[in-house]
């Protein structure tokens, strides 16, 4: 594989958007109507893992795209963080909040690795 010039081309990327989109969808939900507090703030963490992704990217620096991705991975603790309050104030249903708990834990395992990468190249 060649070069990635672009963003949205990285599978961090790209996972860190399904997630989102998947946050978006739950937080939505008419579970979540009476707490639209933990709604703004799972999104707005979710957004923030491919949003870090994307402007960490485009500095073109390593050291600063390394520090935007580590960002990037404690926003995925954060989204986990809150499907747990979700969770526990039955706003999600047990499977759906499993299912999202695997999918952030797998965004937070791509970004880490990412992170790596980019750290060995920095020192590299």
């Amino acid at each position: 594989m060649g070069k990635i010039e672009r963003f949205e081309d990285l599978i961090a990327w790209q996972k860190a958007r399904a997630l989102t989109r998947r946050i978006y969808q739950v937080t939505s939900a008419a579970s979540f109507a009476k707490d639209r507090a933990l709604a703004v703030q799972m999104q707005r963490a979710a957004v923030s893992i491919m949003a870090n992704i994307a402007e960490g990217f485009e500095r073109g620096g390593r050291g600063e795209f390394h520090q935007m991705l580590s960002v990037s991975k404690a926003s995925c603790a954060e989204v986990r963080s809150g499907l747990y309050v979700a969770l526990d104030n039955c706003y999600l249903e047990m499977s759906d909040a499993n299912a999202l708990l695997k999918h952030a834990e797998e965004v937070a395992r791509i970004v880490g690795g990412l992170r790596a990468a980019v750290g060995k190249q920095r020192r590299d």
